[in-house]
């Protein structure tokens, strides 16, 4: 059973389409959260989109109801210190999973995604489903 979690893109994207492991995972979880970075990847996914109106109205209700993580200036902090580690270590990953690590950090969540660039992120705790 999972804690806290954090959401990244790919797994809402994965809820929308109704699959039944995401689904089913999200029932067991004790509080389930939305970067807001997040948010923003799936707004410019619906306005790209063909179904404009219908893609930003399921973003919505998603924002209406979802507990949303947002930057304040302790994430921007562990933003850096991420960053900065990654750096050290030769390993860069795309600048919002770097944001989306930095919220996971700063409200100790664990990152629930299907990307490996979470696994760079040294002391996060990343499940993949």
């Amino acid at each position: 059973m999972s804690g806290r979690v954090l959401l990244d893109t790919n797994i809402i994207i994965a809820m929308f389409a109704g699959e039944p492991t995401v689904t089913s995972r999200l029932k067991d979880c004790a509080a389930v959260f939305i970067p807001s970075v997040v948010l923003g990847e799936l707004y410019y996914a619906a306005f790209k989109s063909g179904r404009v109106d219908e893609n930003t109205s399921r973003v919505d209700g998603l924002a209406a109801c979802g507990d949303v993580v947002e930057c304040d200036a302790e994430t921007a902090r562990m933003y850096g210190q991420v960053k900065n580690e990654l750096r050290a270590r030769g390993r860069p990953i795309p600048e919002n999973d770097i944001w989306i690590a930095a919220m996971a950090r700063r409200h100790q969540l664990a990152v629930v995604t299907r990307d490996g660039h979470f696994d760079e992120v040294e002391g996060l705790i990343v499940e993949h489903w």
